[in-house]
């Protein structure tokens, strides 16, 4: 299905700012992503875990002036802030939340609207184009961020309307879920290790840059395949969007068996991202809720799953 071109203002997130000198070094030891691979043209996805393995935040990353800026979430903002404050005392680095100072837009097939605003954005994922002040992030085919100035805001707004007609958040969300990339909302944060949102098929998590917190954990469900929960994409019917985090049923257990990652809606009914037990996905019982309550299809994933391959980035 043909998805018609649009923007929106991504009001779902905030940004996250670390500066300094040390800025690169001290997240390199927090976060699964490798700070060494971003550049002034290639951004990444990533996640910070705690001691176990649990994603506390999922974002994307990229370069800007003297340290990086994070995307994530609103609402995981003040918390992450708080506590890799306590980990950068000794590091010269400053954290701030810079939310207030970016605007940043969705925008589906919207690469004619970034030429007129002057940036020629390469094809492959997680390139990076950047001019006149302005930032454009390729997050996957078709789909790019622009990042601007809070002062520049509304002109840039105004320049998009002219090339590209704006729609709702949901609609992002909708290509984000056919995209198969997860993320770390309020509602489930420490709910999930990488892995059980596929973080390290879409290449936000490293196994070649060293230590991080919850390195051991991520690694050993890497290496030893013992992971029994992934991210599916389904489809159900209804009109009520499930929140993140809620829970989902099958006949296969009597108890819960996964959770709701992100939900949006679509021309039919609704599409969403889920983590599952494996057993539960492969047999495809899947229900909202309770065990009788509303049903759920599974849906293919736009890649596959290779081990190996992963553990090379």
């Amino acid at each position: 299905m043909a998805v018609p071109a649009f923007f929106c203002p991504l009001s779902h997130e905030g940004v996250l700012a670390v500066r300094g000198v040390d800025a690169g070094k001290f997240l390199q030891g927090q976060l699964t992503c490798n700070i060494d691979y971003l550049s002034e043209a290639r951004a990444t996805l990533g996640a910070r875990c705690t001691q176990k393995g649990r994603m506390q935040s999922s974002f994307r990353i990229l370069l800007e002036g003297d340290g990086v800026l994070l995307a994530m979430a609103s609402e995981l903002i003040e918390a992450q802030l708080l506590d890799l404050k306590k980990y950068a005392v000794f590091s010269k680095s400053k954290l701030t939340d810079e939310s207030a100072s970016w605007a940043r837009f969705g925008l589906q097939d919207g690469d004619g609207a970034l030429v007129s605003l002057g940036l020629d954005l390469a094809h492959d994922t997680d390139s990076v184009a950047r001019a006149n002040d302005l930032i454009a992030i390729r997050v996957s085919p078709a789909r790019a961020e622009l990042w601007v100035r809070a002062e520049q805001a509304n002109d840039v707004r105004s320049r998009l309307v002219a090339h590209v007609p704006e729609a709702p958040l949901n609609d992002w969300l909708l290509g984000q879920i056919r995209a198969g990339i997860g993320q770390v909302f309020g509602q489930t944060r420490e709910e999930f290790i990488p892995q059980m949102i596929n973080l390290q098929a879409v290449g936000g998590v490293s196994f070649k840059k060293g230590c991080y917190t919850g390195q051991e954990i991520v690694a050993r469900m890497q290496y030893l395949g013992k992971l029994k929960r992934r991210l599916y994409r389904l489809t159900m019917g209804g009109s009520e969007l499930p929140e993140p985090g809620a829970t989902l049923f099958s006949p296969v257990h009597s108890s819960a068996v996964g959770n709701v990652v992100i939900a949006a809606r679509s021309d039919v009914g609704i599409e969403v991202l889920a983590v599952l037990q494996a057993d539960a996905g492969e047999d495809g019982r899947i229900h909202l809720g309770t065990a009788d309550g509303e049903a759920l299809q599974l849906s293919e994933l736009p890649y596959t799953l290779d081990a190996k391959l992963e553990t090379q980035r």
